[in-house]
């Protein structure tokens, strides 16, 4: 699939057919959003690959925040990815200080950057992805046993799309941007 046709058809998917996804074709997406630019290149995205069925049920009857919607997606699919990222790395000097304004924030950005680019392997590869934020995330790093040097950073539910979404109504570039 080529790129632009990627960007363009992948869609969030919330509906999941009763199909495994397989240990192998979940590493082959990893690698891929593995290559993703980070602060410094500190590689601080990481990826907590949960197909117990028993974790992943926990997950959504502990940890969606009363959210019956997440819930829900969560337990309909067959893979649940807790992304994590490393803390104290991005966005920081070696002596503990932060090198931008945004503090510890950029965490977040270096995270969604991944999230994205594993959700754009993931469809190339067949798979439909949700990126999920409604999620207590202490409660998913306790269930899943998380290093105290990670933090959650999103749930993302994933596996072979049991429907096809449309897509809806996207802004134009006229109404997004403004050039200076």
């Amino acid at each position: 699939m080529e790129l632009k046709e990627a960007i363009m058809t992948r869609r969030t998917v919330r509906k999941f057919a009763d199909k495994a996804v397989s240990k192998e074709t979940m590493t082959e997406i990893i690698s891929l959003a593995a290559y993703v630019p980070s602060w410094k290149n500190s590689q601080t995205a990481r990826w907590n690959v949960v197909t117990d069925r028993a974790v992943i049920e926990r997950i959504a009857n502990e940890a969606t925040m009363g959210f019956e919607h997440n819930k829900e997606i969560i337990l309909s699919c067959p893979c649940l990815v807790i992304q994590s990222t490393v803390t104290k790395r991005c966005g920081y000097e070696r002596d503990g200080s932060f090198s931008t304004s945004k503090g510890d924030s950029w965490e977040m950005y270096d995270s969604g950057i991944a999230a994205q680019t594993f959700s754009l392997a993931a469809h190339d590869a067949g798979l439909g992805s949700v990126i999920m934020g409604i999620i207590d995330d202490k409660k998913i790093a306790e269930i899943i046993n998380l290093p105290d040097t990670e933090r959650v950073t999103a749930a993302i539910a994933v596996g072979y799309p049991a429907e096809e979404p449309k897509c809806p109504p996207k802004k134009s570039a006229e109404e997004i941007t403004r050039f200076i």
